[in-house]
């Protein structure tokens, strides 16, 4: 065998190697929380019926999903709050998806005389995402809705 055609080979079995080697550190690497696909929606109540205010988002870890905290605040207060401050903030409801994967969904009941009380306009839907290891992700604005009814 010429001494071309062995370092050809040899060149071209590193290339390979290289690659499987960054394959399997990627494949392992561990990967940030992510929330995704946010949205909201409100109904405002009617005579008969009480309204809801209601947010939903596809979140993962590679640990797994511990807990997801919302809250939902007007533009117009200047709230913005901390991620130290959504941790009082309300759970939703997770439904696991696989062993990284969950979505997760939050129903807030609103009755007439809440309506009444709430600021028209735009609102921003900030969430707290804490994956099983204990990583965290805030996101100050998942999403936003108009409320005006």
């Amino acid at each position: 065998m010429s001494k071309r055609v062995v370092l050809t080979s040899l060149v071209g079995a590193a290339a390979v190697a290289g690659v499987a080697v960054a394959g399997i550190a990627s494949a392992t690497a561990p990967s940030a929380p992510t929330v995704d696909n946010a949205s909201a929606r409100f109904l405002p109540p009617s005579a008969d019926t009480g309204g809801t205010f209601a947010f939903a988002a596809d979140v993962a870890d590679d640990s797994g999903v511990k807990s997801l905290k919302v809250l939902a605040w007007p533009n117009s207060s200047d709230l913005k709050p901390t991620a130290e401050e959504m941790e009082h903030a309300e759970n939703a409801a997770c439904e696991r998806v696989d062993d990284e994967k969950s979505t997760c969904a939050y129903t807030l009941p609103v009755s007439g005389q809440e309506a009444e009380g709430m600021r028209k306009g735009d609102w921003t839907i900030s969430v707290l995402l804490t994956a099983r290891d204990g990583e965290k992700k805030f996101v100050p604005e998942a999403t936003t809705i108009n409320i005006d009814f």
